[in-house]
C-alpha cells in the first residue's frame, strides 16, 4: 500500500466568522523551497547519508507529494471562484501534484450548475491532479463550511459520481473521494443520508468513490493531556473506520486518507508541543495505515495566518508567518522522507 503525504501550502485560514488572510502575503518561491525540502528529490536520494543501505526500501522513489488546494463553486459560475492558494499550479513540480478540494457554497442549489462546475474542473485540472475531493466538511455546520450549505449531502453524491465519469472519459487517473468532520455522538444521520441519496438517486456513487478524507485537529479544540493523545487519535480513526463509514454503505476496502490535520501555536502553545503532537499523531496513524487502510496523510498548513496571534486559527503553519521553520517542520520532513521513528 503506498502511502502519500502532502499539506496546504497557504496562508489564509478558516475561522469562526470566515476566510482570515496571512498578515504577510504568500510567497511560491518561498513556499516552493519549503516543499522541495519537505520531500526532497523523488528521484535522488531522499536522505544524504552516504554511510546508508542503497538497498534499503527507504532509497526507493517516494510517491508524488501533494499540494491541497481549495475551488469553491459559488454560481454564476466564473463569478468569482479563485483557488486557495491563488495559482496552485505555480506551486507543482519536484514529483508533486494537486489535491483539489472543490467547495460547495450554493445556497440556491443549483445542482446542474454545480455538477458542470464539478465536470468543468476535472477537464482543467485533472492532468496534475491527483486527488480530487468533492465538497469541504460537508458534515460540519460552520460558517465557509459545506455543511452549512442546503443541499450539500446530494451535491457531494452526485457530484463524486459525475467527478469519477469525467476522469474516466477523459482518460485520467484521479481518484475521487470526499472528507468529514469526526462523529463523537451517536448520531449518524448524514452518514445514513448518503446512502439513501446512492441508493436512490446516484447508484454509482459506491463504485465512483476512491477514498474518504477525515479532518481532525486532536488536542486543538477539545485538549488531550499528553499521555493520552495516541489512545485518542487511535480511538477516533479507528471509529471512523469500524463504526462511521459503514452507516454510508462505505466498505474496508475504500481508503482513509488524512486530508487535514494540524497543531496551532500561540497564546500559551508552544512550538516544542506543537512538535510532539505532530509527531505521535503521525507514528500513530501510520501504525494504524495497514489495519485502517489509511492511505495518506496532509498537514494543514505550510504556514501561520499570524505568528503574534493569539488565536487557535491563526498558528497551524510549520512555518512562522515571515516563513522561518518551527521545530514541527523538521519533524514532518522526516516523516516525508521515510525518517519517522
Amino acid at each position: 500500500m503506498t502511502f502519500t503525504f502532502g499539506i496546504y501550502p497557504g496562508g489564509a485560514v478558516g475561522g469562526d466568522e470566515g476566510v482570515v488572510e496571512p498578515v504577510r502575503p504568500d510567497d511560491a518561491a518561498l513556499i516552493r523551497q519549503a516543499l522541495d525540502d519537505l520531500h526532497g528529490d523523488p528521484h535522488g536520494d531522499l536522505h544524504g547519508d552516504p554511510g546508508s543501505d542503497p538497498s534499503s526500501e527507504l532509497h526507493e522513489d517516494p510517491p508524488a507529494f501533494l499540494v491541497r488546494s481549495y475551488l469553491p463553486f459559488r454560481p454564476p459560475a466564473g463569478s468569482g471562484e479563485r483557488p486557495v492558494p491563488a495559482e496552485p499550479e505555480n506551486l507543482l513540480g519536484n514529483g508533486r501534484k494537486l489535491e483539489l478540494v472543490l467547495g460547495y457554497r450554493d445556497p440556491d442549489g443549483d445542482l446542474e450548475g454545480w455538477l458542470a462546475f464539478v465536470r468543468a474542473a476535472v477537464t482543467a485540472h485533472g492532468d496534475r491532479t491527483a486527488l480530487l475531493q468533492i465538497c469541504e466538511e460537508p458534515n460540519a455546520d460552520l460558517p465557509c463550511l459545506d455543511g452549512r450549505t442546503p443541499g450539500a449531502r446530494r451535491a457531494l453524491v452526485h457530484g463524486v459520481v459525475a467527478a469519477a465519469e469525467q476522469a474516466r472519459d477523459l482518460g485520467l487517473d484521479l481518484a475521487v473521494g470526499f472528507n468529514a468532520v469526526p462523529t463523537f455522538d451517536a448520531d449518524l444521520g448524514f452518514w445514513q443520508d448518503l446512502a439513501a441519496i446512492a441508493a436512490a438517486e446516484a447508484p454509482g456513487f459506491h463504485a465512483a468513490l476512491g477514498y474518504v478524507g477525515f479532518d481532525f485537529f486532536p488536542d486543538v479544540f477539545r485538549p488531550i493531556p499528553p499521555a493520552d493523545l495516541a489512545r485518542a487519535v487511535t480511538a477516533v480513526l479507528t471509529d471512523f473506520r469500524e463504526r462511521v463509514l459503514p452507516a454510508a454503505g462505505i466498505g474496508a476496502d475504500v481508503p482513509i486518507r488524512i486530508a487535514e490535520n494540524g497543531w496551532s501555536t500561540g497564546g500559551g502553545r508552544s512550538e516544542q508541543r506543537q512538535a510532539e503532537v505532530v509527531q505521535t499523531v503521525l507514528t500513530t496513524v501510520l501504525g494504524l495505515s495497514e489495519p485502517l487502510a489509511i492511505t495518506g496523510y496532509s498537514h494543514f498548513c505550510l504556514r501561520d495566518a499570524d505568528s503574534a496571534s493569539s488565536s487557535l486559527y491563526y498558528g497551524f503553519g510549520l512555518l512562522r508567518d515571515d516563513y522561518t521553520r518551527k521545530p514541527a517542520f523538521a519533524v514532518y520532513r522526516r516523516a516525508c522522507r521515510r525518517q519517522l521513528v
